[in-house]
């Protein structure tokens, strides 16, 4: 047998050839940036499980036609998409980045002291929402100390999963743990049933976060505001380096003169054309 159509594995109920793979694999890096080389294969694989047994189809081979071929293809694609992609996010993820915030990025941005201010931050690949409460009880605590100081943030994710998880605001007692003692007083309220052990962002901290689906492979992107720092991390990594390029371009065009681009510790832009310097590990402040 031509090695295109050798089975991986053909003793799993779920079965993958090569070809189908890259048919997938392509698929997934042109609508959503995706690198995905054949070693993802098992990934692919377990995630798509769910959604075989959901169509009740069985193999991989079966739901590739399903989802290119069908005239449901389009209802598919919500939750194709909610399956192949990784949300993986913390409550202060990466702190030092909070901590420049609080203490050089909203300073150096402040207009003029003691005047009203309303800062605005976007948080681009928000997963579950750890990172865009943390950034509401951050720029919250920033607004007690300086006084007449408003903000919004809005949060985007392919993910709609996610997402409703996120407006939800709920979370397990474990995830919790890397929130400060006296934040988690002043922002988080515990369930009135004893039995769940779960807490729930303040309703005062949720109507400041604004949660939208966005696709970074858009050619535009459906957002309005101009914003006083972007939070990309830990995404840009799963894309190749013009996919790089060409996402963070779109981004800047969103993102203030003298605005900070804040991306993952284990990731970076050296190499690619864009109007930002390195200020501190990881982050970056647009030139013009």
């Amino acid at each position: 047998m031509h090695e295109d159509t050798t089975y991986l594995d053909s003793h799993e109920e779920l079965r993958l050839s090569v070809r189908s793979f890259r048919v997938l694999g392509e698929f997934i890096t042109e609508r959503l940036g995706i690198k995905m080389p054949e070693s993802k294969l098992p990934m692919l694989r377990s995630r798509l499980q769910r959604r075989l047994r959901a169509l009740n189809l069985d193999s991989i081979e079966a739901y590739k036609d399903y989802l290119l071929k069908s005239p449901h293809a389009q209802q598919e694609l919500a939750d194709f998409f909610n399956a192949v992609t990784t949300n993986k996010t913390d409550f202060f993820r990466e702190s030092k980045h909070f901590d420049f915030l609080q203490q050089q990025a909203l300073p150096s941005l402040d207009p003029s002291q003691g005047y009203p201010w309303k800062a605005k931050v976007w948080c681009a690949g928000c997963s579950s929402g750890e990172e865009a409460y943390t950034l509401a009880m951050v720029l919250s605590e920033f607004g007690h100390q300086r006084g007449r100081f408003d903000f919004g943030i809005l949060a985007t994710d392919i993910c709609t999963t996610v997402l409703d998880h996120a407006r939800a605001a709920i979370y397990e007692q474990s995830r919790i743990e890397p929130i400060p003692e006296p934040l988690r007083k002043k922002y988080l309220l515990r369930s009135r049933d004893p039995s769940k052990n779960t807490v729930r962002i303040t309703p005062e901290l949720r109507s400041r976060v604004h949660f939208h689906r966005l696709n970074f492979m858009d050619e535009h992107y459906p957002v309005a505001d101009t914003f006083d720092a972007i939070f990309f991390r830990n995404v840009a990594i799963y894309f190749d380096r013009p996919t790089q390029q060409a996402v963070v371009e779109k981004l800047c065009r969103n993102l203030r003169p003298g605005g900070y681009l804040f991306i993952g510790h284990s990731e970076s832009l050296l190499g690619l054309d864009l109007p930002l310097r390195m200020v501190t590990s990881a982050a970056y402040r647009k030139t013009r």
